[in-house]
């Protein structure tokens, strides 16, 4: 049974989006580029387009927020139970931030979060996700990154904030450090984002506990295959095992094998 056919047609008068107009403005959007009268539809689109945009990012520091962090950290958890490639998460604490809002108040606390998530942003790739985890407290998610090259990442970032001043008056600079905890995904198992962030915070607290302006990265779990289990998947090959075997535990050995 074919089904009815529904009108296209869009009449702008019918939807109450002053207030859409106004909320973009108030956020520093620009609106839509289209006439809505020439283009109902597409003048439409990119209003919905912004709101989604919107609802993604932080207001204060631009960053993306928790709930586009924790979709991105589900998808990269899924890339690399199904690939083994490393992925590092990288949890990031502002040392201090209370007695920046003590002291100075809370415009110059807002400030050191502009300041430092825009430091940050200079520090990743454009493949890694940046977000504003909380509070004084973001997370990076950097895939690819092998273990060789994760501490070095991380060592970077934190010297970048501990060298850049930030103006908080015309005659106040300021200095903050950042502590960094890590951990990597599991390879080949699909685990979840709530844990792997449970483990990078627990690095967090590591670093902290060690006097703060530190990094600590949870070592990366072995996923390769030991010699004694080539043994135990190879043993049986002596005795004449069919081709087809052979290939299959070979195959086994090229990839890698949780233990």
């Amino acid at each position: 049974m074919s089904q009815p056919e529904t009108s296209s047609t869009i009449d702008l008068r019918d939807l109450r989006l002053d207030e859409v107009r106004a909320l973009l403005h108030s956020c520093g959007a620009e609106g839509s580029s289209l006439a809505p009268e020439t283009d109902p539809t597409g003048y439409l689109q990119q209003l919905i387009d912004q709101l989604c945009d919107l609802s993604l990012k932080d207001p204060l520091t631009g960053l993306y927020n928790r709930r586009y962090f924790d979709a991105e950290l589900e998808a990269e958890i899924d890339r690399v139970a199904r690939s083994g490639e490393a992925a590092l998460l990288l949890m990031l604490d502002i040392d201090h931030f209370k007695s920046v809002n003590d002291t100075y108040g809370h415009n110059a606390g807002d400030q050191v979060l502009q300041a430092v998530a825009k430091t940050l942003q200079s520090c990743v790739r454009p493949m890694d996700t940046l977000a504003r985890f909380g509070g004084e407290e973001f997370a990076v998610v950097l895939p690819a990154c092998m273990p060789t090259f994760g501490r070095t990442v991380a060592e970077r970032i934190r010297r970048a904030i501990e060298a850049t001043p930030i103006q908080i008056s015309p005659n106040v600079d300021l200095r903050v450090t950042i502590s960094v905890g890590g951990a990597f995904a599991q390879q080949w198992i699909r685990s979840t984002t709530s844990l792997w962030i449970e483990r990078a915070d627990q690095q967090l607290y590591v670093a902290k506990s060690a006097g703060r302006n530190q990094l600590s990265l949870e070592t990366q779990a072995d996923s390769t295959v030991s010699a004694e289990e080539k043994s135990l998947l190879f043993g049986h090959m002596a005795s004449g095992e069919p081709a087809w075997i052979e290939m299959t535990a070979a195959a086994a050995v090229g990839g890698s094998v949780q233990r």
